[in-house]
């Protein structure tokens, strides 16, 4: 039973809808949708030939939806995207930057990925824009991602920032592999940073290892990611912070100049040792080829009176008188030879020595064979 028919119900008496007013209300009154219709028809009557619906008319308007249909298909490409055609579905081509055109709804369909955009991701610290101070930026540090564990059983505090991007031939794989790109790519840093983290020691992740740790993180990141098939490629991974943590970093330091002490007297001696043991060398082998000298001179000398021992005694053997006679002449001449010498007369009385002969000066001034001579 229509609403103006009733004479009275549960909002009251006369002709009443439910919100309180019925068709014969003085309120505005809602559009006829026939009489919509009708001035609709009317309409395209006079833009079709002949004034009515005839089978031109229908091709026409058919014609021209499937042109607005077709039309529909064209698409833009940004800079930063690349477009991915989906058939009913299903990952058919991947098309560039720029005007570009696929089959219409419900055909094909397109998804615009960023994916020549390079991404960069922070782990263990945030950087938040601090609008009220000026712009300025913030750096907020995150301890449950940054504190880790090194191999010797020390905590370090590790920030780092990843640079990832979507491969150009992985964009299928990106959109319908992983669901949380970034919440993955962070979750795959910080377990790969930990796991060469942990199997190093800490004095050379403080010092001159970050470059060797940052390209070890890179590679078990690209690889754990291509297991995931994910179309992710990680471009860099930068370490930008390495310290012990902050309740420890005063007695860390001081530890560090006591080791940077140490190296430095061992350089020094390093340079000392250097500097005289060459010295010390140079001098024993100087003493070694004089002694090798005096050795080779010694024999040389000795072999040469044995030789003439045995030259004398092979003569003495042909001669034992006269050879007897001259050893014994030769060994005076080389005993007296530096003795002062008197000449004396022949008498045994010892009275008349002969005062003109003064030996010793004239041998002063004589050479020895003029000496000898006078003597004689």
């Amino acid at each position: 039973m229509p609403w103006q028919n009733q004479g009275g119900g549960p909002w009251g008496s006369g002709p009443k809808g439910p919100w309180g007013s019925g068709p014969q209300s003085s309120g505005p009154r809602p559009p006829d949708l026939e009489d919509l219709l009708r001035r609709g028809q009317d309409k395209l009557q006079t833009f079709l030939p002949g004034g009515n619906f005839s089978g031109m008319g229908v091709a026409l308007v058919v014609l021209a939806a499937l042109v607005i249909w077709g039309l529909s298909g064209f698409f833009r490409v940004q800079s930063e995207e690349l477009g991915v055609v989906l058939r009913f579905g299903k990952h058919v081509r991947t098309l560039g930057p720029g005007l570009q055109y696929h089959l219409p709804y419900p055909i094909e369909t397109v998804l615009l990925p960023k994916a020549l955009r390079v991404s960069t991701l922070s782990i263990g610290m945030r950087i938040i824009d601090d609008s009220r101070r000026g712009g300025g930026t913030t750096i907020r540090d995150v301890p449950e991602e940054s504190l880790m564990l090194t191999g010797d059983e020390n905590i370090v505090d590790v920030d780092f920032t990843v640079l990832w991007r979507i491969k150009p031939d992985g964009v299928g794989n990106f959109l319908f592999n992983i669901q949380n790109p970034e919440g993955t790519v962070k979750a795959v840093a910080e377990s790969a940073m930990r796991d060469i983290i942990g199997r190093s020691n800490i004095q050379p992740i403080l010092t001159g290892a970050r470059t060797t740790t940052e390209a070890a993180v890179l590679d078990q990141m690209q690889k754990i990611l291509d297991g995931y098939g994910s179309g992710i490629l990680v471009q860099q991974v930068q370490m930008q912070k390495v310290d012990p943590p902050s309740q420890v970093i005063d007695s860390f330091r001081d530890v560090q100049a006591a080791r940077a002490d140490l190296e430095r007297l061992q350089n020094e001696a390093q340079t000392y040792a250097n500097r005289v043991v060459p010295d010390a060398n140079g001098r024993a082998a100087q003493i070694l080829q004089v002694a090798e000298g005096y050795k080779q001179q010694a024999v040389a000398e000795a072999k040469g009176q044995s030789a003439r021992f045995l030259a004398v005694y092979e003569q003495y053997k042909k001669a034992p008188d006269i050879t007897r006679q001259r050893i014994y002449l030769e060994t005076m001449e080389r005993v007296l030879g530096g003795a002062d010498k008197l000449v004396l007369e022949g008498s045994g009385s010892g009275q008349g020595v002969v005062p003109y002969l003064p030996l010793n000066e004239l041998g002063r001034r004589t050479p020895p064979a003029a000496q000898g001579g006078a003597s004689r």
